[in-house]
């Protein structure tokens, strides 16, 4: 009896194992490639995972927004950060996605400024483009831009 046991405690843990194993290892495939990715959060899209920050511009000392990329998903978007905690309700950072260096722009998307923390636009995807974040103040019109990527 002690035999047939250990037999079932040995094949319960090498399937306890097995089950868990694999997920130790699992990544989750990204929701969306390239120009499919458009207007996607990179979140939900499972793109934020693999992201590098690119570019960066900053404003008002405290102000950052982040161009931010993911290869798996061929799609960038921006970060914004405060970290003044200041009462930022004019203030929006935005990427842009242009069709050439310094070329015809495409599109951009936006995000306000968070009181304080950070928070981030939805996705412009497609590797064959340049793109660059800025930060824009709407009560001075005053824009600060990371250079093209």
């Amino acid at each position: 009896m002690q035999h047939v046991l250990t037999k079932i405690a040995t094949v319960s843990a090498a399937a306890l194992t097995m089950t868990l194993v694999p997920l130790a290892g699992t990544s989750y495939a990204a929701g969306c490639t390239g120009a499919g990715c458009d207007n996607l959060g990179p979140v939900s899209q499972s793109c934020d995972g693999d992201a590098v920050t690119k570019q960066t511009a900053t404003a008002d000392g405290g102000l950052k927004a982040e161009l931010r990329w993911s290869p798996a998903c061929q799609a960038a978007w921006v970060r914004v950060t405060d970290s003044t905690g200041g009462q930022w309700w004019d203030k929006y950072g935005y990427i842009e996605k242009h069709n050439g260096y310094a070329g015809p722009l495409l599109r951009s998307l936006s995000v306000k400024f968070p009181n304080p923390g950070s928070d981030w636009s939805n996705m412009l995807g497609g590797s064959g483009y340049y793109y660059r974040v800025c930060i824009k103040d709407t009560g001075t019109n005053h824009v600060d831009c990371s250079g093209y990527w």
